[in-house]
């Protein structure tokens, strides 16, 4: 798979083609031998994208987690789960087809598996709604999730999502509040939850699947309560100060696990996540594995306290008295 690089790659793109030319150009000659200058070159390439992804600013993160090659949640279902059943419709209004659902297996668990899913192309962006749920999605999620209740299932979300869908036909069908009660059952839920943000994790369009005993972010994700493009455009009145957003909000998975909002941070093929499908999937699967593990060695009431308490401290800060 060609991956197509981004600005900040493009040193790294530049050695890689001077590699081709030196062996297209040189092949066949006998009296040369290739091998050290090709070694050479392919040294300085390692060492300037562990360069350049060891130095990865907010901002850069955020266009990794966008990346187009990107895997996306029907991706690590098919390289990370087996068994996948994918069931349709809230039984009120329809099908999202934003928010994948179904049943699925990892490794030794059986469970119910959630998503939001984006699109690669024009006509598979229009029918993923670009990856933003409607209220019927979140509605459909919360139907799977006490269903997975009911049967003892654990249950596994990712998250994807750039937010949830603000259309006028998703306020008229009530999307707030389909999230918030999402994020209120979520808080209750008799079963094992963990959730991983793969990409963007926008808002409470994240949060309507993201409350869970265990959260954890791939290392180029990240995790907002706005785009950085929107506190810009709200701070400095034009979204060209992103980069400063995105360092001031603080959403970069690794941020994110100082300040307690998440558990853990899964690593990344080198260079990210869309140079290897596979081992992407590969860490997931280890990472939600031994988080399913650790939550199933609680009693369901110690389950319950602990996810409470999670979310109660996050936001506490203490001050010395004046």
């Amino acid at each position: 798979m060609k991956v197509h690089p981004l600005e900040f790659e493009k040193p790294i793109v530049e050695l890689e083609h001077k590699m081709e030319d030196i062996k297209k150009h040189l092949l066949g000659r006998k009296d040369i031998d290739l091998n050290p200058e090709v070694q050479k070159i392919a040294a300085k390439i390692e060492a300037t994208r562990r360069e350049i992804h060891l130095n990865l600013t907010a901002w850069q993160r955020v266009q990794i987690a966008r990346h187009i090659q990107r895997p996306f949640f029907l991706d690590y279902i098919q390289n990370a789960f087996t068994d996948f059943i994918e069931l349709h419709g809230d039984r009120l209004f329809g099908d999202d087809a934003s928010m994948p659902a179904g049943l699925a297996t990892i490794g030794d668990f059986k469970c119910v598996v959630i998503g939001q899913q984006k699109g690669r192309d024009v006509k598979e962006n229009l029918l993923r709604n670009f990856g933003s749920p409607h209220p019927e999605g979140y509605r459909k999620a919360l139907r799977l999730m006490r269903m997975a209740e009911r049967f003892s299932l654990p249950i596994v979300t990712l998250i994807d999502t750039p937010g949830a869908f603000p259309g006028v036909g998703a306020e008229e069908r009530h999307i707030a509040e389909a999230i918030a009660v999402n994020i209120r059952e979520m808080m209750i839920l008799r079963t094992p939850i963990v959730s991983v943000v793969i990409g963007e994790g926008g808002s409470g369009g994240a949060l309507g699947i993201g409350v869970a005993d265990r959260v954890l972010m791939l290392e180029n994700s990240y995790y907002s309560v706005i785009s950085p493009e929107g506190c810009a455009a709200i701070l400095w009145k034009h979204r060209k100060h992103a980069p400063e957003a995105a360092e001031a909000l603080k959403l970069n998975a690794q941020e994110l696990v100082k300040l307690g909002v998440v558990d853990g941070v899964i690593q990344e093929p080198p260079g990210g996540a869309h140079h290897d499908h596979q081992a992407a999937a590969d860490f997931l699967k280890d990472a939600v594995l031994k988080a399913l593990q650790s939550v199933s060695r609680l009693s369901t009431e110690k389950m319950l306290e602990q996810r409470y308490n999670k979310f109660r401290q996050m936001g506490v800060t203490a001050t010395e008295a004046l």
